[in-house]
């Protein structure tokens, strides 16, 4: 075998490999997200619906969370659009030791 046809076969066999490996743990991904939904959704439908309360209030508080961040970010936004610097929009935002 030539030394060109050596490195076609070569090139082709890498090509392969990697798209099978691909290929696979895309598929292994679908498997694991499908069967995560499924175990989810059987946990949600048999709890309580005390347990039903206490995930909707944990959810609450990410949610609650996630906008107040929101929140600061809009209002420093808005003060450095009206000629603030940063350090004067981030003032009394300081953390605390």
């Amino acid at each position: 075998m030539s030394a060109q046809q050596q490195k076609i076969r070569r090139i082709v066999w890498t090509g392969a490999i990697a798209s099978v490996t691909a290929t696979g743990a895309w598929y292994g991904a679908g498997l694991k997200t499908r069967s995560e939904v499924k175990q989810a959704c059987h946990s949600y439908s048999t709890s309580t619906p005390g347990e039903k309360i206490a995930q909707l209030e944990e959810q609450r508080g990410a949610l609650i969370a996630k906008r107040l961040g929101l929140e600061k970010k809009i209002r420093e936004l808005e003060m450095r659009a009206g000629g603030a610097t940063r350090e004067e929009s981030m003032q009394g935002q300081e953390r605390r030791r």
